[in-house]
């Protein structure tokens, strides 16, 4: 080897061994964190606001097990790397927050820095928790701290393997992607209406809805964290095998067509009038947290993503005509999907799409019939769903799956057909796609 070559070798190799330096020294970097003050002891109010918000925060949809102590843990997360385990946050002081001062928890929270300054795994949803005010922190802390119960629970090796589950990258992430909660305090000022300006708090901030209704990047941040960018809560991400629908104001794969009180009523109970069901992992949403809001905060998030204008480029689009329900009517089935809608699906929904109010959803105009990704849609079709009972809506109303005894080919007919009638239209779904969606459900093809 010449000894020119031999230089630039020593010369790339220095460059790499240096990069790789800054890039370890960036992510192991301390991150300051400014204090705010704890009361010794709180005062009852205090500690019933904590519980308010530790319900608009939905703490308890991850920390808390099946069949398990609340806030003590241990419920597997699904993630592209692994399965991440929930940890405790009961007070306890060996195994929870016990030992935690505000500022420890504050650092959690809304910048996503454990103890020993470990960076989370942004299963926690700390970039939306950013938003949230000093007050709420504190009064979250008080309930945290002086009214749940300590359980000793010690936390579940997370399944990510290794190199993947070293934490030093996440800082890396971290400090690229989770914003400073100094620099994104929420401003109701932006907002004219004050109870718009409160919408947009729960929603960006303890509500954190833009963890699965807002798309990702490749590199897994959500690609907005509040209504300054169109994408935000554009929806068409799968969480947990469903797709989480758009929340802007799209007439077709959005809330467009929906009115503030079908927004609250489901909100309130799974379900509303007309438009549409919640599927898992929402039902879990509604269940754990949004039945438990007080009508004024449930009217202030629906008055505020009513505000949210229509996405420029939509996938689908709905617009009302009786064809379909005409030709079903009159008994002409004018494709192989809707002789399958016949047999499988009009008895409920009936022949014009339209279901029965308060009872089943409206197939016309249903955003989740309509949204770009119909995993949703064909998951319906494969397993059926079931809402949970709420004392607003106290039956548990479900639909049965059909995955037992159709194809792959007659559940895309099926679903191309819902997607292209009564005035849907939506891109026709594929074999290709059922066959990914049923394999990791328990309902096997008759004909595989």
């Amino acid at each position: 080897m010449s000894a020119a070559r031999r230089s630039s070798l020593l010369t790339w190799s220095l460059w790499i061994v240096l990069l790789v330096t800054a890039v370890v020294l960036f992510a192991r970097w301390p991150t300051r964190t400014r204090e705010i003050a704890a009361r010794t002891h709180p005062e009852p109010g205090l500690v019933e606001r904590g519980r308010y918000i530790a319900l608009a925060a939905d703490c308890s949809a991850c920390h808390t097990a099946n069949r398990g102590a609340p806030f003590a843990g241990g419920l597997a997360l699904a993630s592209p790397l692994g399965a991440i385990y929930s940890t405790n946050i009961t007070p306890d002081p060996e195994t929870g927050i016990g030992r935690y001062s505000l500022n420890d928890f504050d650092r959690a929270m809304r910048h996503g820095i454990g103890p020993g300054n470990v960076t989370l795994y942004p299963a926690m949803p700390y970039p939306s928790y950013s938003h949230m005010t000093d007050a709420d922190i504190v009064a979250l802390y008080a309930y945290f701290t002086h009214q749940v119960q300590p359980v000793r629970s010690q936390g579940h090796r997370n399944g990510i393997p290794w190199p993947l589950s070293m934490r030093w990258p996440l800082a890396i992430w971290r400090k690229l992607f989770a914003p400073d909660p100094d620099s994104v305090a929420f401003d109701a000022s932006r907002y004219h209406d004050p109870a718009v300006a409160r919408g947009a708090y729960l929603v960006e901030g303890p509500g954190h809805c833009g963890s699965c209704h807002t798309p990702r990047a490749f590199t897994l941040q959500e690609r907005a964290l509040d209504d300054s960018k169109e994408i935000y809560l554009s929806g068409n991400a799968v969480v947990e095998g469903w797709t989480a629908v758009s929340l802007r104001g799209d007439p077709a794969e959005g809330l467009g067509g929906w009115s503030r009180e079908d927004i609250v009523s489901t909100l309130r109970s799974s379900h509303n009038a007309a438009h549409a069901v919640v599927g898992s992992p929402m039902n879990d949403v509604v269940v754990n947290s949004t039945q438990y809001l007080s009508d004024a905060d449930l009217s202030a998030i629906a008055a505020y993503l009513k505000t949210l204008p229509a996405s420029a480029h939509p996938a689908s689009s709905f617009s009302a005509d009786p064809a379909t329900a005409s030709a079903l009517a009159a008994g002409r089935e004018t494709n192989r999907g809707a002789q399958l809608y016949d047999d499988n699906c009009s008895a409920c929904h009936h022949t014009d799409g339209k279901g029965a109010t308060q009872v089943i959803p409206e197939l016309a105009g249903n955003s989740s019939v309509l949204a770009a990704d119909p995993t949703s849609i064909v998951r319906l079709i494969l397993q059926g769903s079931r809402l949970p009972a709420t004392p607003a809506a106290p039956s548990a109303l479900g639909m049965p799956g059909f995955g037992w005894r159709l194809s792959d080919e007659e559940v895309a007919e099926l679903g191309t057909f819902l997607r292209q009638s009564w005035g849907n239209h939506a891109a026709p779904i594929t074999a290709t796609t059922v066959h990914a969606v049923r394999l990791p459900l328990c309902c096997s093809s008759p004909r595989t």
